[in-house]
Formats: C-alpha cells, sequence, structure tokens
C-alpha cells in the first residue's frame, strides 16, 4: 500500500519560497509528481521525478521550481522560488509504477497541502 502525505504549504508573498515535502511509503522505484490545483481549474502537473533521476517540469514553474527525491529517506521534495499570486493553489504529491509524467492517471495521490501567494 503506498501512502503519501505532503507538508511545507503555506501562504507567502509574491517573490518569496516554500519548500513542499512529501512523505511516501512504498512507492520505491515509482514515478512521483506535483501537481496543482486552483479553485475553478483544473488539476495541472507541476514536475515530475523518476526514479533514475529524470526530471520534467510545467513551462510556467520552468527555473522557478525544483523538483528532487531522496531515494533513501522516500521523500519528493518542490524548491518553489519567485513565487507567483497565480501559483497560489493546492498541491498534491501522486506515485504510479508507470512513467505518466503530468497524466492526471496516478493512482496514489496524498490529501494536498495550501500554498498561497499574496501580491
Amino acid at each position: 500500500q503506498v501512502q503519501l502525505v505532503e507538508s511545507g504549504g503555506g501562504s507567502v508573498q509574491a517573490g518569496g519560497s516554500l519548500r513542499l515535502s512529501c512523505a511516501a511509503s512504498g512507492s520505491r522505484g515509482m514515478c512521483m509528481a506535483w501537481f496543482r490545483q486552483a479553485p475553478g481549474k483544473e488539476r495541472e502537473g507541476v514536475a515530475s521525478a523518476l526514479f533514475d533521476g529524470s526530471t520534467y517540469y510545467a513551462d510556467s514553474v520552468k527555473g522557478r521550481f525544483t523538483i528532487s527525491r531522496d531515494n533513501a529517506k522516500n521523500t519528493l521534495y518542490l524548491q518553489m522560488d519567485s513565487l507567483k499570486p497565480e501559483d497560489t493553489a493546492m498541491y498534491y504529491c501522486a506515485a504510479d509504477s508507470r512513467v505518466l509524467a503530468f497524466s492526471t492517471e496516478y493512482r496514489y495521490w496524498g490529501q494536498g497541502t495550501q500554498v498561497t501567494v499574496s501580491p
């Protein structure tokens, strides 16, 4: 059974930084990703990381967000810098044994952590 627990969300001003963490159990070797969903909008992929270290980013966050994973600690991170008000959303961690990149078909999801960026 895979369990994902996100933490690290909060409220910051534009230009600030936050670091999200996703503590995972049972996800060894899986593709993992961060998604976000703003009110009234569809869930969208933000960044994904394969077990081999390959990473992928949405165009909207390239150069500002960094995804990383510590396989020894079974933890996925998302370092978010230069935050903008449009980054405000609930952020979710996801995992799947398939390589899904930004597909929303991930089998396992966390409960989410809220990120709010004020102007």
